[in-house]
Order: structure tokens, then sequence, then C-alpha cells
């Protein structure tokens, strides 16, 4: 019976990544039609002609150009988007299903090893672009999220994948439900984040006309509104992982009876806590504003995904819990 249910479940993981893929291609049609899109459909605010005059009092000035202002077109989602999104919806359901039978074969929650973190988390951050939408339209991020999941899944179900297997003594606590669970959370607002960043250093370069051929662009949000999105996401994937550094520490006590052992992993996630603790306080106090605050978004998001892979595979410690490692 484990072996079956473990069987389905990778029938739904394939299925949902061929959705997804699907998706993908779907969300860049959408951008391609986007960057089609007619002149009228722009509304921008008009700049001062150079060498306009103006009076005031009787006295003629001559007025300084105004700076462009990035033109914004006013569109209903077409029909590429609202197709992508609904199988973006329906490859998660599936990647849920799939999610949800491989823990049922285990008899424990499906995040114990590479294989099923890579599952869970990648599910995780497609559910959390999804209910963002309530907040927020974050669709111009589709493609990100939905290549995004399917790197994340081919890597997983084709490099990490193992077999059913039990706990690990130091695993069978309900600490790996808390624990895990939030610090995925955390990953998954850092995800949308690092996404938002990264949209917002090719805006800002679209805004100084050096990307003019990306009229896509004209769709989205401008760079100093995907910086304040971006800021307001990593915050709340930042309160994740702080819980997340805390909840590991009181593990670690029942576990093996100290807080703190500058394991490598738990110097990661220091490290990762760090990274994004000063980006919050650059951002708020030392006005790191613009590309600055970008980049260090996207190294933040970096220091998480080399805690995943590299750390896990390549460094030797406690939380050793690939499933690939003997």
């Amino acid at each position: 019976m484990t072996e079956q249910l473990a069987s389905f479940s990778l029938v739904a993981i394939y299925s949902a990544m061929a959705v997804y893929l699907f998706a993908f291609i779907a969300f860049t049609l959408d951008l391609a039609k986007r960057s089609a899109e007619t002149p009228a459909a722009v509304t921008a605010a008009p700049a001062a002609r150079v060498g306009q005059l103006s009076s005031a009092g009787g006295t003629a000035t001559l007025e300084r150009p105004a700076a462009p202002v990035p033109p914004t077109v006013q569109r209903r989602s077409g029909r590429f988007e609202r197709v992508a999104y609904a199988l973006t919806i329906l490859g998660w359901l599936l990647h849920v299903a799939g999610t949800v039978l491989r823990g049922v074969a285990a008899h424990r929650v499906p995040w114990a090893n590479m294989f099923e973190f890579s599952l869970t988390a990648s599910a995780i951050i497609v559910g959390v672009f999804i209910v963002v939408q309530v907040w927020q339209d974050l669709r111009f991020l589709g493609a990100y999220i939905t290549g995004f999941a399917l790197i994340v899944l081919g890597f997983g179900t084709v490099g990490f994948y193992v077999s059913v297997v039990p706990l690990p003594p130091a695993l069978q606590s309900y600490w790996l439900v808390i624990h895990v669970f939030v610090a995925t959370l955390g990953t998954a607002f850092f995800a949308i984040g690092a996404g938002l960043s990264l949209v917002q250093l090719i805006q800002s370069r679209r805004e100084a006309n050096k990307f003019a051929g990306l009229k896509f662009l004209d769709t989205v949000p401008g760079s100093v509104a995907l910086e304040n999105l971006a800021y307001r996401v990593i915050v709340v994937g930042f309160v994740f992982w702080t819980f997340t550094l805390m909840a590991g520490a009181i593990w670690a006590e029942h576990a093996w009876g100290r807080y703190w052992g500058w394991d490598t992993k738990e110097v990661w996630t220091f490290i990762i806590w760090t990274i994004f603790a000063g980006y919050i306080h650059a951002r708020a106090t030392r006005g790191w504003r613009g590309s600055r605050s970008a980049w260090l978004a996207i190294i933040g998001f970096s220091a998480v995904m080399f805690n995943f892979t590299i750390v896990n595979l390549f460094f030797k410690g406690l939380h050793a819990y690939s499933g690939l490692m003997s």
C-alpha cells in the first residue's frame, strides 16, 4: 500500500509539472502580448516641453523639462493571463494532492528529506502566490513562479528522489511540523520578494530608457511601487524566519541538549536572518532604496537556496537529512 500511494504521488507530481509547463508558456505568451499592445492603451503624464515658458506675476521664466514619467497601460486581464492563472491553480491542486499522498504513504508530514521538502516548499510558494492575488495583483510574476516550481520539482524528482523511509530519531518530534513548515512559509515570501525585486531592477533600467525594447514593463507597476511591495512581502517572510530560528534552537535543545552548536545548517539559517534583518534595517534607517535594496533581497533569497541545496548536499552536520547521504 505504501509503494502504491508513493506511485500515485509521483503521478500527481508529474501531472502538476505538465500543467505548470503549460501555465508557464501561457504566462510568457501573455507577457509577449503585453509588449505588442498598442500605444493607444498607454496612459502617461505629459512631460513639460523643453524651453516652455511660464509666467507668474507678469515675469516669464524658462521651465526645466520634467523628468519623463514611465507610461502605464490600463489593461484588463488578457486571455492568456486568465488561462495561465487557471492552469496554475489546477497545477497547484495536483501538486498538493501529490504532496499529501506522499505524506499519507509515509504516515507523517511530507518534509523529512530533500525530495519531500522540494515538493512541500514549491507547493507552498505557488499557494502563497495564489493567495496573495487577493491582496495585490501579482500575476505578472506568473512565469517566474511557475518556472521556479518547475525547476524545483524537476530537481526534486530527478536528483533528490528517495523511497519512503522511517524518520531518524532526531526528527521524531512535533517540532518537525512546526519548525519546517514555518521555515517553508518564510521561504515562500522570500521567493516572491526576490521576484518583485528582480522585476524592480529591470523596471528601473526601463525607466532610465536603457531597456526600451521591453514594452511589457509598461503594464506592471513602477520600480518604486515594486520596491514597496517587495519590502512588505519580505517583512512577512522575515517574521516567519525569525520564528524558524527560535523554534530551531528550542528543538535543538530537546534533541541534542543545547540551543546552539554552530552546526552548518544553524549558521546558514542565522546568516539568512542577518541578511534580511540588514535589508529591513538599511532600508528603514539608512535610506537604502532602489537597486541596493533589490540586490540585497535577491542575495538573501540566494542564500536560502544555497542553504537548501549546497549545504544539504555537501556539508556534513547534525542536519544532514537530505536522504541522499548515509
